[in-house]
């Protein structure tokens, strides 16, 4: 999944050295994720990444609630991954907005992006993207030093 900062604001730190370098409100976010196994039973945390404006992330939804058998059918609560965004979202602007003091002001767009991960080849490909998410940040459109970063590349060839 995908989740983009409000306004696509730049408010969990910044990429030096192609890593990201998460400042306060970042490390709200990256705690607020690694907590979530903590609220939410049958998930688990795969890879993650935050970057300026977005994160990137795979839980995995385990499929507890299999047919009985000769045992009791499981009576926990699954969660659906809309539920489990809404918590996430809803924890971490709790705890940046009490940090930056500015109770009620959106941390976090309405929406997220989500792809359902079908089989081994898909996940390791989603799992690069991830990890290599802050390598590309350099040529991001999202990235405000972009125009400067690119003309300093190598081998660009545009205009000074």
């Amino acid at each position: 999944m995908t989740i983009c900062s409000h306004d696509r604001e730049h408010l969990f730190g910044e990429i030096v050295n192609e890593e990201m370098q998460l400042n306060e409100y970042g490390l709200i976010v990256q705690q607020t994720w690694q907590d979530l196994i903590h609220h939410i039973p049958n998930i688990e945390l795969d890879e993650f990444v935050c970057v300026p404006n977005h994160l990137h992330g795979i839980i995995v939804i385990l499929d507890t609630m299999v047919g009985a058998g000769s045992e009791p059918a499981p009576t926990g609560k699954r969660y659906e991954l809309s539920e489990i965004v809404r918590q996430f979202k809803t924890f971490s602007a709790k705890r940046i907005n009490e940090k930056r003091k500015s109770t009620g002001t959106p941390v976090w767009q309405r929406n997220y992006y989500e792809h359902i991960i079908r089989d081994d080849n898909d996940l390791h490909n989603t799992r690069e993207y991830i990890l290599n998410n802050p390598l590309k940040w350099f040529f991001d459109e999202e990235n405000l030093n972009r125009d400067r970063a690119v003309k300093y590349s190598v081998g660009y060839k545009g205009t000074k």
